[in-house]
């Protein structure tokens, strides 16, 4: 696609650093202060989907002033403070802001939370709260203007609508938004689209990818034709590729856990494809390591290895130790999968290597799921695979005891990985007990991929049926509903 230059009508104001938060953040990387804001949200019952990224642009001066919900957070994390005393404009000087009068407090969210229709609800959002990276309140449907296309094809859906048919996920697409001819992409549809990844990466953390899948292939549609229709600015069109290719990225994801792998991967090669059209190793590395634990799951552990290992190449000149620890535990199970064991041994080590080199300013935003519970989690299926029950047992107890409470999704993964190792190696009381802990969270989470699990560890269990507890989770499980 080639881009066109449009002048713009007026000349852009720098923005300036915001020096006060870079002092607040101290020693701790954009990544783990992100981590901090989110669990400040969580103590007072907002919902934020802050990451490393718009910890960046709030330093850098690109966030003059944050919508309520992150101000309410920050507040509760600078006791004392006011926005301008962490280095925020004031509302007032915002241009299109509506101002609240001195003194007020931030408005309260919702009393049932069941009204709200995003990470955090507001009186006046029509379209719920989205955290966008925006100099403006995000409040205030007049500050700027979002994207169509993506707002409808995505982020759209009263309260009535959700509770009615889309709860507990708040994604109303409508798939003839993405069919509809698009207008040149500027800088606002970058930011809808960068927004709708974050969006249904925080919904998959929380409730898994099962009926998460079908919602999402509307703004990825509609991304490819913002792509298209071409962008005003070649910044613009060099976000909207990293965006749509994320985005495929994220959408394959959900396919790949709810068991469409030839939907996967299709998604996986269209991110590929992407990354090679315009040079971005960064999502080249993050496409080879979705295929990579693509290829392990489908039982092709040797396409698995060699992915793994090309992501290694294209992700080593980002400077993210962190990100090449991910990668090399995809490594480590592609050799798990090809019954190497001393090959899984030396990517672990590599993995635990890089792993506690720590964070760095490189790490892309999409690993904020990766931390040690999922390093944990990762190194136990390669056990597992190996046959190794006790070690995997292990090491997927310690995942789920480390897993923050944000990655609901994810401690039901590793629960499920406990029980079923637990089961194979031969403690069938102890496996029965985490099978039920398991049980108990997928009234929150929606995974092919947990079910799977526990329907293997029942079949394992079946001889076990007199042991104590075990009747008990063998019946509970066969009523659980079948997955339509």
């Amino acid at each position: 696609m080639a881009s066109s230059s449009v002048p713009s009508s007026q000349p852009a104001r720098p923005p300036r650093p915001n020096l006060v938060f870079r002092h607040l953040r101290g020693s701790r990387s954009p990544a783990e202060f992100a981590a901090a804001v989110r669990r400040a949200a969580r103590e007072i019952g907002e919902r934020v989907s802050c990451d490393a990224r718009y910890v960046h642009r709030v330093e850098a001066g690109e966030i003059r002033c944050p919508n309520y919900a992150y101000e309410r957070v920050f507040l509760h994390m600078f006791p004392g403070r006011t926005l301008t005393d962490l280095g925020f404009a004031p509302r007032s000087s915002v241009r299109g802001r509506r101002t609240r009068a001195a003194g007020d407090q931030p408005a309260a969210r919702p009393e049932n939370p069941a009204n709200a229709t995003s990470e955090t609800s507001g009186a006046c959002e029509p379209y719920g709260t989205h955290d966008r990276y925006d100099t403006y309140d995000e409040y205030d449907p007049h500050d700027h203007e979002e994207s169509d296309v993506l707002r409808r094809a995505f982020m759209t859906g009263g309260g009535a609508t959700v509770a009615a048919a889309l709860s507990p996920y708040g994604l109303a697409p409508e798939a003839s938004a993405a069919q509809r001819p698009v207008r040149r992409a500027g800088t606002s549809d970058a930011c809808a689209l960068e927004e709708a990844v974050r969006r249904i990466r925080v919904l998959d953390d929380r409730h898994g990818a099962d009926g998460l899948y079908r919602r999402a292939a509307a703004p990825l549609r509609a991304a490819y034709a913002l792509l298209d229709a071409g962008a005003t600015r070649q910044r613009t069109a060099d976000r909207l590729y990293a965006g749509a290719g994320e985005l495929a990225i994220s959408v394959g994801w959900l396919a790949h856990d709810s068991g469409r792998f030839d939907d996967a991967r299709s998604h996986y090669a269209e991110a590929l494809a992407t990354a090679r059209v315009t040079g971005d190793a960064g999502l080249e590395a993050h496409a080879f390591c979705n295929t990579a634990f693509l290829a392990r799951d489908a039982g092709r552990p040797r396409e698995a290895v060699r992915a793994a290992q090309a992501a290694q190449r294209a992700a080593r000149p980002l400077g993210s130790p962190r990100l090449m620890s991910l990668l090399a535990l995809r490594e480590a199970g592609g050799w798990a999968g090809l019954a190497d064991r001393t090959g899984c041994e030396q990517a672990l080590v590599r993995a635990q290597a890089y792993f506690d080199r720590g964070p760095a300013e490189a790490d892309p935003e999409w690993m904020t799921f990766y931390g040690e519970a999922e390093l944990e989690g990762l190194e136990a299926q390669c056990w597992s695979t190996l046959g190794d029950w006790t070690r995997a047992a292990r090491h997927a107890r310690r995942a789920a005891e480390l897993q923050d409470p944000h990655f609901t999704r994810n401690i039901a993964l590793y629960t499920a990985e406990l029980a079923d190792d637990l089961a194979r190696g031969g403690r069938p009381e102890e496996a029965a007990q985490a099978g039920m802990r398991a049980l108990d969270l997928l009234g929150e989470v929606q995974s092919s991929r947990v079910r799977s699990m526990l329907s293997g560890t029942s079949r394992v269990l079946l001889p076990h049926r007199r042991t104590s507890g075990v009747s008990q989770f063998l019946d509970r499980h066969a009523s659980l509903p079948r997955m339509v």
